[in-house]
Parts: C-alpha cells; sequence; structure tokens
C-alpha cells in the first residue's frame, strides 16, 4: 500500500475497504478481545492512526477504562482510567456526543492520561466517539492521529462513528465480563481521583481493612488522611463498631490522657463525673488518632502500653479495662525525623509503622485536580440548590498551575467560595477564584510552604492586568464557540486588536471552535 501524505484524509474506496474487514471481522465469532485489538490494526492500517483505543465503562463501579490499545505499551494502556466527564474521553461518555482535537497540545483539557504522547514535540489530532448500543453509552472509541484540517477531522470522525457501531455488540460483550477480570481494587467511598499514586493507595487500602492491624498514615495536612482511615474502617470486620475520631493536636496536654483513657469522679479538680475515654468509646470499631507526633513523650508512653497489653485504666481509677479497638494514627511530620532527635520515643514508632500509608500531596496528582474541582462544584451546587455548574476553560489552568500548599483541603474551600460568587450562567470563572490562584505562582514558583498571600503580591500590578486580560479573551472565545468577531465585540476589541492580544497570549481560537 502506497504511503499517504502528512493528514491526508481516507478517501471513499479505503473507508469501504476499511468497513468491509472490519465487517467480516466482527462475523468471525472470534474472542471479544482479539476482535478490538485486531479492529483497531485494521484502522491502523487504512488511517493516519498513530494510537487508538477501546474505553469501556464498567457496569458495577462506574470507571471508564481501556479494554483494547493499538500503539501503547500494557502499562500505558493501565494508566487509561476515567470517571464520567473527565478529560475528553469522559466528557464524550457523559454526553455521548463525538469531539475532535485539532491540537491537542492546546487543549486543556485534553489530559493525556496515558502519558504516552510527547505533547511539546508531536502534533496530534484526536478524534473520540461513543460506542453507543439501545442509546446507552457502553463506551468510547479514540484515535490519535497525524495532524490534520477540520474537514478532514469531522469526516474522520464520522467514519470513526460508523466503526463504533459495527463493534457496539463486541464492546457490550466485553464489558459485561470487565468486573470479573478485573485486578484493580475498587476506590474507596469518598475518593475522588484515579492517578498512580492514587491507585497505590486504593490498593493498600484494599489490601490492610479486612485485617485488625495498626495503620500509620503520612501525608501533607489536607490530603485526605480522615478519609482514608474511614475507608478502611469500612472495610473492616469492625465496620459495625463506631469510628472514633480524636485529634491530638487540638486537645490541650492536660486533656489529653483524660480523653484517651477517661476519669473517675474525683480524679481531678473538676472531674464531678466518671467520664468514659476514647478507647472505650471506640469499643468493637476503631480509633482514628490524628497528627500523633503531637503528643508529649509521657502521653507516648502511656500510649504505648495499652498497645502492647490492650489494657489500661481511667485516671484516678485502679479498674483494668481491656482496650478492644483497632487503632489507626496519622501524621503529617516526619516521625523517623523525631525518633532521631528524641521528640518521639522510637518503641512506640515502631509499634504504629505496621503498615504505613502514604498519602501524596495535590501538586504531585495533577491529573486529579480538575475531577476534584468538578465534585466539589458539583456537591456545592446541590447543597446551594444551583443548576448545571462548569469550570470555565481559563479556571481550568488556573486550578492546575497553582502549587495548592493547602491540598484538597484547600481546593474544597476554593470551590466552595467560588460556587457562592459565580451568576445564574452557572460559569466559574477566574475572578471567582481567590487572589492567590492569580498570577505569577505556579507550581514551580511556589513551595508547599509558601503563603498565598506572598504568591499573589509576588506578581506586579501589570502581571495581574494581563491574568485578567487573558482570561477575559478565553471566556469570550469559549462563549462564542471561537467566532473571533463575536468575542471582539464582546469586549469591545475590534477584530485587529482582539487578534493582536490572541497573539500576545499565544491562543488559537482553533481551540474553542464547536466540535460536535
Amino acid at each position: 500500500m502506497p504511503a499517504r501524505k502528512k493528514g491526508t484524509p481516507v478517501n471513499a474506496e479505503k473507508q469501504l475497504r476499511l468497513l468491509s474487514a472490519l465487517t467480516q471481522l466482527v462475523a468471525t465469532g472470534a474472542p471479544v478481545s482479539d476482535i478490538l485489538n485486531e479492529a483497531l490494526g485494521h484502522m491502523a492500517e487504512y488511517l493516519c492512526m498513530m494510537r487508538g483505543a477501546v474505553t469501556l465503562v464498567s457496569p458495577k463501579s462506574g470507571e471508564i477504562r481501556i479494554e483494547a490499545a493499538y500503539g501503547l505499551k500494557p502499562s500505558e494502556a493501565r494508566r487509561g482510567r476515567y470517571v464520567r466527564g473527565e478529560g475528553i474521553t469522559g466528557s464524550v461518555i457523559e454526553t455521548g456526543r463525538p469531539m475532535y482535537v485539532s491540537r491537542v497540545s492546546e487543549e486543556p483539557r485534553f489530559l493525556n492520561r496515558t502519558r504516552s504522547r510527547n505533547l511539546s514535540k508531536e502534533d496530534i489530532s484526536f478524534i473520540c466517539v461513543p460506542i453507543l448500543l439501545r442509546e446507552q453509552v457502553v463506551g468510547a472509541l479514540s484515535v490519535d492521529r497525524l495532524l490534520a484540517d477540520e474537514a478532514t477531522l469531522a469526516d474522520e470522525m464520522r467514519l470513526l462513528g460508523i466503526i463504533s457501531t459495527l463493534l457496539s455488540h463486541v464492546a457490550l460483550e466485553t464489558q459485561e465480563h470487565m468486573d470479573d477480570e478485573s485486578s484493580q481494587p475498587p476506590r474507596p467511598k469518598g475518593f475522588v481521583g484515579n492517578c498512580e499514586s492514587m491507585r497505590l493507595v486504593y490498593e493498600q487500602i484494599a489490601v490492610v481493612s479486612p485485617s485488625s492491624t495498626t495503620v500509620l498514615l503520612q501525608g501533607e495536612s489536607g490530603t485526605g488522611k480522615e478519609l482514608a482511615a474511614r475507608a478502611i474502617h469500612a472495610g473492616s470486620d469492625c465496620s459495625g463498631g463506631p469510628f472514633i475520631s480524636v485529634n491530638c493536636a487540638a486537645l490541650p496536654e492536660n486533656l489529653i490522657e483524660s480523653e484517651l483513657f477517661g476519669h473517675e469522679r474525683g480524679a481531678f479538680t473538676g472531674a464531678a463525673a466518671m467520664r468514659k475515654g476514647r478507647f472505650e468509646l471506640a469499643d468493637g470499631g476503631t480509633l482514628f488518632l490524628d497528627e500523633v507526633g503531637e503528643l508529649s513523650l509521657l502521653t507516648q508512653a502511656k500510649l504505648l502500653r495499652v498497645l502492647q497489653e490492650r489494657t489500661f485504666e481511667r485516671l484516678g481509677g485502679t479498674r483494668t479495662l481491656h482496650m478492644n479497638a483497632r487503632i489507626i494514627t496519622a501524621t503529617n511530620r516526619d516521625l523517623e525525623e523525631m525518633v532521631a532527635s528524641g521528640a518521639f520515643r522510637r518503641d512506640l514508632f515502631y509499634r504504629l509503622n505496621v503498615f504505613p500509608i502514604l498519602l501524596p500531596p495535590l501538586r504531585q496528582r495533577l491529573e486529579d485536580i480538575l475531577p476534584l474541582a468538578n465534585y466539589f462544584a458539583k456537591r456545592f451546587a446541590q447543597r446551594n440548590e444551583r443548576g448545571l455548574v462548569r469550570l470555565s476553560l481559563s479556571v481550568m489552568e488556573m486550578l492546575q498551575r497553582y502549587a495548592w500548599p493547602g491540598n484538597i483541603r484547600e481546593l474544597e474551600n476554593v470551590m466552595e467560595r467560588a460556587l457562592l460568587l459565580v451568576g445564574h450562567e452557572g460559569l466559574v470563572l477566574p475572578q471567582h477564584l481567590p487572589p492567590a490562584l492569580h498570577g505569577g505562582h505556579g507550581r514551580s514558583g511556589q513551595g508547599c510552604g509558601s503563603s498565598p498571600a506572598a504568591a499573589w503580591h509576588s506578581g506586579s500590578l501589570q502581571e495581574q492586568i494581563e491574568e485578567l486580560e487573558r482570561a477575559a479573551i478565553v471566556e469570550a472565545l469559549e462563549s462564542s464557540r471561537g467566532h473571533v468577531g463575536k468575542a471582539a465585540e464582546s469586549l469591545g476589541y475590534t477584530e485587529r486588536i482582539f487578534a493582536l492580544r490572541m497573539k500576545k497570549y499565544d491562543i488559537s481560537y482553533k481551540s474553542f471552535r464547536d466540535m460536535v
């Protein structure tokens, strides 16, 4: 077969030959996985296809993942996991409408989840169509192809729509066995995101939950340590018992022992009645000790005794009580460093560090930022009885640029604030975000300990004005679906001035064209 020029469209004869080959393939009755992979091979032969994937929706978990691929390594295909509305693939499956991206390096919604593309060097167009069966979306068919014009992409998008129809019954049969064959642990309730580091966390939670092993959750503040503790409790044999949480950093030193162990009447001034401690209240369930690194050495010694002997006495009491609760601890401090400096007991550290789980900071979960932001936006919209709320493209860029020193808790607060300010149109704009997210304070320029206020003041007035102007141009182009004249008019610019501003900020109107 003679070589085609870069990005040239497939003529009608080749389209018919491809469809004929796929029809015969589906009729062979071969194993469904073989049919899907061979179908992608045929597409690579006839189209300018660099990579291709069949992505299906799990019937039980609702997770979206790659089930057949061409041009991807196995490790890259395994990273191809999404939730509805996430990225281009998730949006196609959520809406049931096909999409194409003229140049993926200019599309902020394109996640490159498989990390198979070098977007700084490759000029790639992307086409994604839903796989429909009886008006239900069961998955998506997507293709990376050589850079092409919009007419070619629209033509090939229609062709892929026909191919997806041919493959729909095969895809459904594959989909029905997804959960049986999957070795990946389910995402625990309450968690959002599917990056590699979080999949490791989910796997560790699934492994340790059924046991009674002591777990040490490590990670910066706001990374979801208590959520992980609740997930472990929910998956354990003691899930029917109470989940008792204690923030060790929030209790004064003179009250911490009373809170943990309880006290008898008259044990100290003000102890007018007997009070049960958290160890007793957690009987038959789980006791979660957050910020355990803040405990004094004296309290550490008493905690060690409880862990070793599984017994304790209330303050002022003599009766020995038995501890029947699972212990999960968490800290944002480096306990090994504290052990070396003498601030934390070595023997207690070894007792707690039986099964450590590290919760990664949000700045190391770049692909999870937008799914988390959308999750919080949806949750706060429902709480405030608002309609559909969506993030503008410029807001997406700002969220992904920011360093998130406060991690997921900070992102949650940012989205709650934005939902209070957003207008009736339901579009979150840059002006709805706090000052810390504006200006020159990206991930490389701001460490996790930097003050958000300092980050805001680090940009000059001119830089802040340019940031707002760029955001306004992006929003105008998004609202006009890439129509430069309408966008310019909405901002009071002439088309010439608007084009110069677009060139200044390296913005292409093609990224905003209607792609459906």
